[in-house]
């Protein structure tokens, strides 16, 4: 009797018409559903007692929704059915709710490749089914709540009055309960590329012409509008982060924030006609997803953006493997050398041009005594897998065109043997890695996709590195539109027909297909290093990227530069790379990704042999990993076990504020000692002044050793920690 009473209270109150009410597995998180005034969807989230979103609007409008439409015998004429014509086209009021239905759902899961070897999958579950009675059509919202935070989506099941439908805007809100410190990059619908900026919410406006620098494709929407995954921190201490996990078939959302009353709304990116994604039920939204703690640490260990996605669908996955790499790539990005193999051509048509009969620069780095130079490198120092860009025909006209034939990335350049090539490296225990610059043009691509895939699978490359720089083609399309992420998807899953691995450059921000795909090994889609030869990023810069972009999937950062003034290799290039040499060693652990780069030179790596040494010794998937601290924009130190081992690496990233780590390293077996080789910032390093001023020492620890460790301004520190024997333990200090 008593909660029948509460039921009518709150039927009264505010309008509320309906109301449901989940819980975490561990209590900390409730959720409420509840219908409010003209049947809106409304949901708000807490966190031990602490509201986190307010009471929320969801839903969608549709553009023409359930209109079905005929052509009049042959007059061309189109007849509408009015009936199932909606004129209002909403999918956000009118409703009721039919069913309600609850469960739990507990599971731990394998990783290909991952931060630890096992995740566990742990939610409660409610699932809303909600009748619009005047249009006679029904949807449902699936929410899953978990220990460290919420995902829900829309879902549109199969029926009469709702079959093709176009979206014109999603309406789901998150109301924040203040004016909270956010790391925020411009909302946009062709680049991720910008630097972060940190400021409360209401500042947001005010600074954004500063925030949106230029790019070679970039679309902005709004003075207000940011992307995901964006990070927030209340002033009473909570972390917040808002992305999306299960990108399929659905417009990557951006965040409007409506700055006078702190709500965002989903503002999904459109086509070449201004509409947000064209659906067909039975489908489904990505998921939206809230994560929350009071300790930032919790943030970057997450998994709730991987398990809301599918499981893995490759009933093999033998042939993929983490890979730490070199490549022909720094050199061209500075400036030192070219992706062009002449400068004798204004423009190029691949069906006509005839390069031998132009002259070679000189500059062009993709040639066959150059690679092999990368591949006995690599070999001697093991690396698995070089990288060669700029080795294919084209790339004398290939930007800025708006060009639909560029490459057909079968057919390399006069000076690179691709057969020599891939034998020597062969001979060495070393592969070469592809590289696919589609220059945005997508449907050239497509065109030439099982021709490109086969060349590499009969010439023994077996990962390619692809990138979309500059506007899409078809034109007017964006790089975050239903129809190109229904493109990067099809690029993964033919890859996998031929068992090719893909790290895709300028695509959309990952949301976890990796675990549906895991031969997904890496994406860009932020800005990595290149960006240190382009005017440099921010010193905090790697500070918020693994609270932003690295929720959705690891990112091939690019790390490893050792020379800081980008002069040293281009006298007319001046810009600086805003890091300490040991900070750039730390990145290989705080940066997580099972695809490593060691960027810079070779020649550069001689000079500090030392120091690289730690690039070789780290690893590249991991059976554990513990945050032993974390605060976005200030540092990050993070522990990692090594897949298979029982060696440990730890890393430390700072920003320009420099940082003092203390930890104890209790997550190592009782017992056992280890020897731990320590790359540290010197004590006068700077990332501006004294970028290669490092010190390495060895000491031994257990599990009860601590450590103080300082990181100089825009530096960092990084550990490996090796099991060892009283024989390699001999004459160490003990920490």
């Amino acid at each position: 009797m008593r909660k029948l009473i509460l039921l009518m209270c709150l039927c009264l109150i505010g309008g509320i018409v309906s109301a449901q009410e989940l819980k975490s597995p561990n209590g900390n998180f409730i959720l409420r559903f509840s219908l409010q005034g003209n049947g809106v969807p409304t949901y708000s989230l807490t966190y031990k007692g602490k509201d986190v979103v307010k009471p929320s609007k969801m839903g969608l409008e549709l553009k023409n929704a359930g209109a079905s439409y005929t052509f009049d015998d042959f007059s061309g004429k189109e007849n509408y059915d009015n009936k199932a014509y909606d004129p209002k086209s909403s999918l956000f009021d009118g409703f009721s709710v039919s069913d309600t239905q609850t469960s739990t759902f507990d599971e731990t899961w394998h990783p290909v490749w991952g931060e630890t070897k096992d995740i566990r999958n742990h939610y409660n579950e409610l699932a809303v089914t909600l009748d619009q009675k005047s249009t006679d059509r029904h949807i449902i919202i699936r929410f899953r709540l978990f220990d460290d935070g919420l995902g829900f989506r829309y879902e549109f099941p199969q029926q009469k009055n709702l079959v093709y439908f176009t979206i014109k805007e999603e309406k789901t809100q998150f109301a924040m309960t203040g004016d909270h410190t956010a790391f925020w990059i411009p909302g946009d619908y062709d680049t991720q590329e910008y630097d972060y900026t940190k400021s409360k919410l209401s500042q947001i406006r005010g600074l954004m012409k500063e925030a949106y620098t230029q790019n070679s494709s970039q679309t902005a929407f709004s003075q207000t509008g940011v992307q995901t995954a964006l990070m927030m921190k209340t002033d009473d201490g909570l972390y917040i982060n808002l992305h999306e996990a299960a990108l399929v078939d659905y417009s990557l959302m951006n965040l409007n924030l409506d700055d006078k009353n702190m709500i965002f709304e989903s503002w999904l990116t459109p086509d070449a006609q201004g509409n947000k994604g064209h659906l067909q039920a039975p489908c489904t939204s990505p998921w939206r997803t809230v994560i929350v703690s009071d300790d930032a640490r919790d943030i970057l260990a997450s998994n709730i953006t991987l398990n809301l996605n599918e499981p893995c669908k490759l009933t093999d996955t033998s042939w993929i493997k983490p890979v730490k790499y070199i490549g022909v790539w720094w050199e061209m990005i500075t400036g030192k050398s070219t992706w062009a193999y002449t400068d004798d051509l204004p423009s190029v048509k691949l069906d006509e041009t005839d390069y031998s009969k132009v002259k070679p620069n000189g500059k062009h780095a993709a040639n066959n005594a150059h690679v092999k130079e990368y591949i006995d490198f690599a070999a001697k120092h093991g690396f698995a897998q070089v990288l060669v860009e700029g080795w294919n025909i084209g790339w004398e006209d290939w930007f800025g065109n708006s060009k639909d034939y560029v490459f057909d990335f079968v057919t390399p350049y006069p000076d690179f043997n691709v057969q020599e090539l891939q034998s020597y490296a062969k001979s060495k225990g070393v592969s070469l890695m592809m590289h696919h610059e589609t220059s945005s043009s997508v449907r050239n691509y497509e065109r030439h996709l099982d021709q490109a895939y086969k060349f590499m699978a009969d010439n023994g490359y077996n990962s390619v590195k692809s990138g979309y720089v500059g506007d899409i083609i078809p034109r007017g399309e964006h790089h975050y539109g239903q129809w190109m992420n229904n493109h990067y998807l099809y690029a993964l899953k033919k890859a996998a027909d031929y068992k090719i691995m893909v790290n895709a450059h300028e695509a959309s921000r990952p949301t976890g297909l990796s675990r549906t795909y895991p031969n997904l090994i890496g994406n860009e889609s932020a800005r990595g290093t290149e960006y240190e030869a382009f005017g440099g990023n921010k010193p905090f810069h790697t500070t918020i990227l693994p609270f932003t972009r690295l929720i959705g999937g690891p990112m091939d950062y690019t790390p490893g530069i050792f020379v800081m003034d980008i002069a040293e290799l281009n006298p007319n290039n001046h810009s600086h790379v805003n890091s300490t040499l040991a900070r750039q060693l730390a990145l290989y652990v705080t940066m997580y990704s099972p695809l490593q780069m060691a960027a810079d030179l070779p020649e550069h790596y001689n000079k500090f042999m030392d120091a690289f040494q730690f690039i070789k010794d780290v690893a590249v998937d991991w059976d554990d990993s513990k945050y032993l601290e974390a605060e976005p924009g200030s540092y990050i130190t993070v522990a990692r076990k090594a897949k298979g081992t029982n060696n440990w690496f730890i890393g430390n990233t700072s920003s320009e504020e420099g940082h003092t780590s203390a930890f104890t390293f209790d997550f190592l077996d009782p017992g056992k000692e280890y020897v731990a080789t320590i790359y540290a910032d010197a004590k006068d390093a700077n990332y501006k002044t004294n970028t290669q001023a490092y010190t390495i020492r060895k000491v031994v620890v257990t599990n009860k050793s601590k450590l103080t460790q300082v990181a100089a301004p825009g530096g960092g520190f990084a550990i490996s920690v090796i099991e060892a024997d009283k024989a390699a333990t001999k004459g160490l200090k003990k920490l």
